[in-house]
């Protein structure tokens, strides 16, 4: 049997257990924090390319708008060409000599040229004389004196018609105005 008086001393140490976890939690740590690392590093290269990506997007993106913006008159130079034809040809015949110059051929010209521009989109503007003057729609050369009271602020004499594209005034109408 055991005696009673005899002490065993028992050291405190961890045991294997907690010793292996110990152990265990660095290379846990360590292959976490590489872990991250590799992620980071992925993500910095995604990050990058990205990056890259969205450059030669503005970049394809500029080289078009500015051949747009080259070839975009393209249409109606094409269309306006006929119309030039047909303006030289009416010269050639006044350089022969014509005596008189065939007018309705002029008007028809004309015609044919205003009808390229309309199917463009252009139009002119609908100010008349007797309109109240606006700044915003019209442009005042010059004022002189109103004939009458009634035409004091208003339109006397148009110079040069204004020409709207759609719904945007490209030429603004050029006016006289009563004072």
């Amino acid at each position: 049997m055991a005696t009673k008086g005899a002490k065993t001393t028992k050291k405190k140490t961890a045991s294997p257990k907690a010793e292996s976890a110990k152990t265990a939690n660095k290379p846990s740590l360590e292959s976490q924090v590489e872990e991250l690392t590799q992620s980071v590093e992925q993500e910095k290269e995604k990050f990058l390319r990205l990056f890259a990506e969205f450059e030669n997007f503005k970049k394809r993106t500029a080289k078009e708008r500015i051949e747009l913006f080259k070839t975009a008159n393209q249409e109606v130079i094409s269309s306006l060409i006929p119309v030039l034809d047909d303006f030289n040809r009416a010269n050639q015949q006044i350089e022969k000599g014509a005596e008189s110059i065939d007018i309705d051929g002029f008007k028809l010209i004309y015609t044919k040229f205003y009808e390229v521009l309309k199917s463009g989109g252009l139009r002119s503007t609908t100010t008349q004389i007797g309109d109240a003057f606006d700044a915003e729609f019209h442009e005042a050369i010059t004022q002189i004196p109103a004939p009458t009271e009634a035409d004091k602020g208003k339109i006397i004499d148009i110079v040069e018609t204004g020409y709207q594209l759609g719904d945007r005034i490209i030429r603004y109408p050029k006016v006289v105005v009563g004072q």
